[in-house]
């Protein structure tokens, strides 16, 4: 029998390890301009020995550097003959504004610190309301039972982005379970009181949230706008009791005859309306309003009214308080004509500039100084010249890519979109001498200022149809001339796959009928069937 023993084996392999500074040059390249500058501020924070250069002010070590120099011409001047003693440029700095600006000085005077006419910037900065504030403004507005008010804001937790309650009803009554109010309480009453928490949510705005699915959430919605209709006919009638003045003319009795033709005509599409979303979904994606007018038994026109009602519903109620934040956009690079050439340049505006502090430096070989002190000075230097280098390699990678951008797509920059013309990455790196991987990294959520707007660097790439005379038309412009046929097509006799084929071979573009419907797909866009408007 083998016993399992302790060995020592001696393995020989090959494995690719980044040292910190190759990983912090990867991490840097990807960066855009607004998150470097956010990382040289963290750095300058972390690591003492990097400052920042401004020219409008002078640097401590420069001061110092300075009077230091001045002091030995003093002594130089002095010892040969000084008839008259020349100025002490020392004399000349304004330290008080100086130490004012860039040290603390404690409490300032409110003339001097603060401009109580510029507006506060509370005045300006608001919080975007989320769908879930709106619904809790919404519950404390009203007067309900404890529990009641529980239950709906437990409701209002569980919904997701879109409004929907995606959870099941079994697994709220188990969470609502773990409660501490709830310990001990009775299934039953604890699955009424979801229920009616679910209730109250959907009698909120806007209509359909804490709909389980779309089909539930279209009909809430339209019984929404059925019970207000209720409300409008309902004052209607009471208007009707009233005793008719002797001003009262035929063109009164003609708008008010008209405007009940128009509210039997809604009520008469709300009802179709639910119908086919209670039953006929699968018939209404189709657009088949033939077939849906056989299902449900009515009229053409009518079947035509509640489908066009349905469109008029919000599919996903919490979309208008869920939209994606504004994301800021500053260009990295810039893309100018000069005397009938372009010039790449960097936007390196805001960015701080870097240098070593000569004072650290002074301590590495001062005497005096600790070997613990030098050591993490040395330490700092090390870590403060690395990332200099790699905000070098970082400029100078993504100006040689972007100068091969400029010079394959002049025509783009001259004309437009049109003039596009197909790039591909690995091109690119081929050209540079790089690996494509540092290509990506150097394009990646970077933006170009040119003549033709603010454009990201991957907009760029694009690779070309297949085919001897389509290879010159990049994917993205191929795409735009599909959904341009496709824009421009018969509503009830819309093209197929096949015959957008036909059409772009006809352009010299060389398409298969699978490629069509692939960049159909990527698109959104319906198939033939699904496009084609029938006859009401």
């Amino acid at each position: 029998m083998a016993l399992l023993q302790p060995r020592l084996n001696l393995k020989v392999a090959q494995r690719q390890v980044l040292t910190p500074g190759l990983m912090q040059m990867v991490s840097v390249l990807a960066l855009n301009k607004l998150e470097l500058k956010e990382m040289i501020d963290a750095e300058m924070v972390e690591n003492p020995v990097l400052e920042e250069i401004d020219e409008s002010v002078p640097m401590l070590d420069e001061v110092a550097s300075r009077q230091e120099q001045d002091l030995h011409a003093e002594r130089i001047d002095g010892q040969a003959d000084a008839p008259t003693e020349p100025k002490d440029p020392f004399n000349e700095i304004d330290f008080g504004s100086y130490f004012q600006e860039y040290l603390d000085p404690g409490y300032r005077t409110q003339p001097e610190y603060e401009d109580s006419e510029k507006p506060s910037f509370e005045n300006f900065l608001s919080q975007p309301t989320t769908l879930s504030d709106h619904l809790a403004w919404q519950l404390g507005a009203l007067t309900l039972e404890p529990e009641l008010e529980i239950a709906a804001d437990f409701i209002i937790g569980n919904l997701d982005e879109d409004g929907y309650l995606s959870v099941g009803h079994e697994e709220l009554i188990e969470a609502f379970a773990q409660f501490p109010e709830n310990q001990g309480r009775a299934k039953e009453a604890l699955s009424e009181q979801v229920r009616r928490g679910i209730d109250l949510v959907q009698h909120l705005d806007p209509a359909g949230v804490g709909a389980t699915d779309l089909r539930e959430c279209l009909l809430v919605q339209i019984s929404a706008q059925q019970t207000e209709l209720d409300h409008v006919y309902a004052r209607h009638g009471e208007n009707e009791h009233e005793d008719p003045s002797p001003e009262a003319t035929a063109v009164v009795a003609s708008l008010r005859a008209e405007a009940d033709a128009k509210l039997l005509e809604r009520r008469r599409a709300m009802e179709v309306a639910a119908q086919i979303v209670q039953g006929h979904l699968q018939l209404l994606q189709k657009r088949d309003v033939k077939d849906l007018a056989k299902a449900l038994h009515v009229t053409p026109e009518e079947a035509h009214a509640g489908v066009e009602f349905i469109r008029t519903l919000e599919p996903r109620p919490g979309r208008l308080y869920n939209r994606e934040q504004t994301r800021l956009i500053e260009p990295d690079v810039v893309f100018t004509k000069r005397g009938g050439e372009w010039v790449v340049s960097m936007n390196e505006e805001d960015l701080p500039s870097l240098r070593l502090s000569a004072r650290y430096r002074r301590m590495l070989t001062s005497d005096g100084t600790e070997k613990e002190v030098k050591e993490y000075v040395k330490e700092r230097f090390r870590s403060a010249m690395q990332l200099m280098r790699n905000i070098a390699q970082r400029k100078s990678t993504i100006l040689r890519t972007c100068e091969i951008i400029v010079r394959r797509q002049q025509d783009f920059l001259d004309q437009g979109i049109e003039a596009l013309r197909p790039m591909m990455i690995k091109e690119v790196a081929e050209e540079i001498g790089v690996h494509p991987s540092t290509v990506s990294r150097a394009v990646a959520n970077k933006y170009a200022h040119t003549p033709q707007g603010v454009i990201e660097l991957r907009f760029f790439f694009s690779e070309g149809a297949n085919g001897p005379e389509g290879a010159d038309t990049p994917l993205l412009l191929l795409k735009r001339k599909v959904r341009k046929l496709i824009d421009d097509e018969n509503p009830r006799h819309p093209l197929t796959d096949d015959q957008i084929a036909s059409e772009l071979q006809n352009q010299g573009i060389q398409l298969t009928r699978r490629t069509v419907a692939k960049y159909r797909e990527d698109m959104n866009i319906p198939s033939t069937h699904q496009r084609r408007q029938r006859d009401a």
